[in-house]
């Protein structure tokens, strides 16, 4: 009995001590690991990931092939003009109907870094006034989302932005997927995706 028991805190202690899995999403070349869907422009230019509205001026998503269920991920962005656009997660996209929760990349004054859930719940999360400073228009900006179980915390230029426990989003596996905004006009880029598996 007592070899079972020091069996078992062994394994806890090496499970404890087992360094995470580091994932680079973006390879800097092309769309390797992705999948595209709408009509919308995505592209790779200068080693960044580009983002652009098309001529439909529809929803346009590129998601991973995998899903990442626990995870703690980060990823710069700059926006070029209208820059509404957002990282799902935990997401499944048919066509252009996406269902997941987006953590919100938008011009300034509306709630980068806030949580959406698209046909659903709408708005779980809205950024206060006086976090709107945090966002640095036309400038890399870095977002961090971490996902674990039913708590979710989201992170812009290393602030805080949301800090959440939801049972829908504890219960929700999926990929990981940037997003073009309808209504055209848009270019956001993107560099430095990289998820750590929890």
């Amino acid at each position: 009995m007592t070899r079972f028991l020091l069996m078992g805190a062994v394994l806890a202690v090496m499970a404890f001590t087992m360094p995470t899995k580091k994932v680079v999403l973006f390879n800097g070349k092309d769309l390797t690991g992705w999948k595209i869907y709408g009509t919308e422009k995505w592209y790779v230019e200068n080693g960044e990931l580009i983002c652009e509205s098309g001529p439909d001026k529809q929803y346009g998503y590129l998601a991973t092939e995998q899903f990442y269920k626990n995870f703690d991920l980060s990823v710069q962005f700059k926006q070029e003009a209208n820059g509404n656009s957002g990282v799902f997660f935990r997401s499944t996209v048919e066509g252009t109907k996406i269902s997941g929760w987006q953590v919100e990349v938008a011009p300034k004054d509306h709630d980068t870094g806030g949580i959406y859930e698209s046909y659903g719940r709408g708005w779980l999360e809205q950024i206060p006034a006086e976090k709107e400073t945090i966002l640095k228009p036309g400038e890399w900006n870095t977002l961090r989302i971490r996902v674990e179980g039913d708590h979710v915390q989201t992170f812009l230029n290393g602030k805080a932005m949301v800090d959440r426990h939801d049972e829908k989003i504890g219960a929700a596996n999926g990929s990981i997927a940037l997003q073009i905004h309808d209504g055209g006009g848009i270019k956001v880029r993107w560099r430095k995706l990289v998820l750590k598996e929890l």
